[in-house]
C-alpha cells in the first residue's frame, strides 16, 4: 500500500447540506482521547485472534477438511486489504461510528447510512451472542453445572460492567488478555511442532479438501466461516475518537496486527489438522482443546486440559470485550449525526462512557441468547454458534463491499499531509472478493437471511423513533445532522 498525501488546503466535503464536518478534537464534551498505538495494535490482535480461532476452526474444518488453513490465509488477505481502506478513511476522520460515518461522507444518504449503522450493530449483536455462547461451550469443560443461557447472561453481564468502568480500563485489559490468547495458541503451535519432530506427522492432509462437491465451493463455505473473526479492524475503527495522534496510530496498528493474526491462524490451522482428525475438529465445541487433549506433549493432559481451557475463556473474554466496547460507541457516534435518537449521545457525568448505548446493546444481546435457547429447547435444531456466526459474517460482507466503494469515491476530500492511501487495485481485489463471499454464503443458507431481517427490525424501530420524536430535541430551524444541535445532544 503506498502514502500519497493531497494538498493541506483540500477543502472538507460537507455531510448534510449547510453543515460542515468537524473532527472531534473540535467538539467539547467527547469522548475521552486516552488509547495508544500500542494499545490499538494489542486492542485489534487481540480481537482477531479471540474469535476465530477459539470458537470457529471447527466448523471450517468441517467446511473445508484438512487444508482448512487456506480458509484462513485467504479470509485474512481479504480482510487485510479491506482493513487498508478503514486505515484510509480513519485518518482522514478519527471519529467514533465507523463505517457508518464513512458511507455518511461519501453518499450524504441518511437512510443508507442509518442501514450501514443497523446493519453493524446487527452484526455485532449476533458476534456478541455467538461468542457468549462459545464462552458457556468451554466453562462445560470446567463446570458442567450451570444451563448454559445463564453462563452467557452472566458473562455478558459482567463485560458491561466492565466497560461503564471506562474504555482505558477496557483496553488495557484487552491487552493483557492478548497475552494469554496468545500463550494459548503458541502451546498448540509448540504441541503441532513437537509432533512433527516426533515424525508421526502426514503432510497431505493439509492438501486435502475432503468434502463432497466442488473444492472452490468448500474453500469458499470455509472462508465464509472464517470471516467472522477477521472483524478487527471495524472494532477498531470505532475507537478512533479516543485514539491519541490516530492519523499516525491507526495504519500501522490496525493493517499490522491483521497481518501477525493472519500468520497465527495459518500456523494454528495447520498444527491442528496435523495433530487431529479432521472429522474430530468439526464435531467439537471446543475444537482447539482437542489438540491439547490428544496427549501429544510431556505433561500431564488433564492439567493441560484445564489451563487451555482457563486460556480459551480469557480469549473469548478478550474478543466479546471489544464488541461490547464497540456498540455503545457506533450508536453515541451516529446519534451525534442525528441519525439515531439522540438519548444514544449521552456520556455518563464521572465514567466518559456512552451508558444508554451500553445498557441497550446488552439487552439485545440478552434477547438473542434467550431467542436462540428457546428454539433449540424447541427442537429447532439450530446451532447457535454457527447461526450467529453466520449471520455476523453476511452483514460484515455487505458493510465492508460498501466502506470500499466509500474510500473510492471519497478521494481527494478530507485529506492533508497526515493521510494515508491504500492501494486502488489492491481495493478493487478486496471488493470482489468480499462480494463473491457474500453471494456464497447467502446461496449456501438463505435463511440466514431471516435472522438477519429480524435484528434490522430492531433498528427500524429507531429509525421510527428518531423520524417521529427527533425534530423535539432539535433547536428551532435546526436541519438534521447540524453539527451544532449534535454537541447539544450530548451529555
Amino acid at each position: 500500500m503506498t502514502n500519497v498525501r493531497s494538498s493541506p488546503s483540500t477543502p472538507k466535503r460537507e455531510l448534510v447540506a449547510g453543515t460542515s464536518t468537524s473532527t472531534v478534537e473540535d467538539v467539547d464534551g467527547g469522548l475521552k482521547r486516552s488509547i495508544t498505538g500500542r494499545q490499538l495494535f494489542f486492542y485489534t490482535l487481540g480481537d482477531v485472534l479471540g474469535s476465530g480461532i477459539y470458537v470457529l476452526i471447527g466448523l471450517v474444518a468441517a467446511a473445508v477438511g484438512g487444508a482448512f488453513w487456506i480458509a484462513f490465509a485467504i479470509g485474512v488477505t481479504i480482510a487485510a486489504i479491506t482493513g487498508a481502506a478503514y486505515a484510509e478513511l480513519v485518518t482522514k476522520y478519527p471519529q467514533a461510528a465507523g463505517a457508518a460515518l464513512y458511507v455518511n461522507k461519501a453518499f450524504g444518504s441518511t437512510a443508507l447510512t442509518f442501514l450501514t449503522t443497523v446493519s453493524f450493530l446487527a452484526a455485532s449483536f449476533a458476534a456478541t451472542g455467538s461468542l457468549a455462547t462459545g464462552f458457556s461451550s468451554y466453562f462445560a469443560t470446567l463446570w458442567a453445572g450451570p444451563p448454559a443461557l445463564l453462563v452467557s447472561l452472566v458473562f455478558l453481564f459482567a463485560l458491561v460492567v466492565v466497560n461503564f468502568i471506562g474504555i482505558t480500563e477496557s483496553v488495557v485489559m484487552n491487552m493483557l488478555m492478548t497475552f494469554v490468547e496468545v500463550a494459548g495458541l503458541l502451546i498448540v503451535m509448540v504441541i503441532g511442532i513437537w509432533y512433527i519432530a516426533q515424525g508421526e506427522a502426514d503432510f497431505g492432509v493439509l492438501t486435502d479438501i475432503s468434502v463432497s462437491g466442488n473444492p472452490a465451493l468448500a474453500v469458499l463455505a470455509g472462508i465464509a466461516f472464517s470471516f467472522f473473526a477477521m472483524t478487527g479492524f471495524e472494532n477498531t475503527a470505532n475507537v478512533a475518537e479516543e485514539t491519541i495522534d490516530p492519523h499516525r496510530s491507526f495504519p500501522r496498528s490496525l493493517v499490522g496486527g491483521m497481518v501477525v493474526a493472519g500468520v497465527v491462524y495459518v500456523l494454528v490451522s495447520m498444527a491442528a489438522a496435523l495433530t487431529v482428525p479432521t472429522d474430530q475438529l468439526a464435531n467439537s465445541d471446543a475444537a482447539l482443546l482437542e489438540v491439547v487433549r490428544q496427549g501429544i506433549l510431556p505433561f500431564s493432559t488433564d492439567v493441560m486440559t484445564t489451563l487451555f481451557s482457563i486460556i480459551a475463556l480469557i480469549a473469548i473474554t478478550n474478543t466479546t470485550l471489544v464488541t461490547v466496547v464497540t456498540q455503545p460507541r457506533i450508536l453515541y457516534g451516529m446519534a451525534k449525526e442525528d441519525v439515531v435518537p439522540g438519548v444514544f449521545a449521552k456520556i455518563h457525568a464521572t465514567r466518559r462512557s456512552p451508558w444508554v448505548g451500553l445498557l441497550f446493546s446488552a439487552a439485545v444481546v440478552a434477547a438473542l441468547l434467550i431467542t436462540g435457547s428457546i428454539l433449540i429447547e424447541a427442537g429447532g435444531g439450530i446451532d447457535l454458534v454457527n447461526r450467529l456466526a453466520l449471520v455476523t459474517v453476511v452483514f460484515l460482507l455487505a458493510i465492508y463491499a460498501l466502506v470500499i466503494v466509500a474510500c473510492l469515491k471519497l478521494r481527494g476530500q478530507d485529506e492533508d499531509e497526515r493521510t494515508f492511501r491504500a492501494n486502488t487495485p489492491l481495493l478493487i481485489v478486496g471488493l470482489v472478493g468480499n462480494l463473491a463471499i457474500l453471494g456464497f454464503s447467502i446461496y449456501d443458507d438463505p435463511t440466514s437471511l431471516i435472522w438477519c431481517a429480524g435484528l434490522i427490525a430492531v433498528g427500524v424501530v429507531l429509525f421510527l423513533i428518531e423520524y417521529a420524536a427527533g425534530s423535539r430535541n432539535r433547536s428551532q430551524g435546526a436541519a438534521r445532522g447540524d453539527a451544532g444541535n449534535a454537541s447539544r445532544k450530548g451529555a
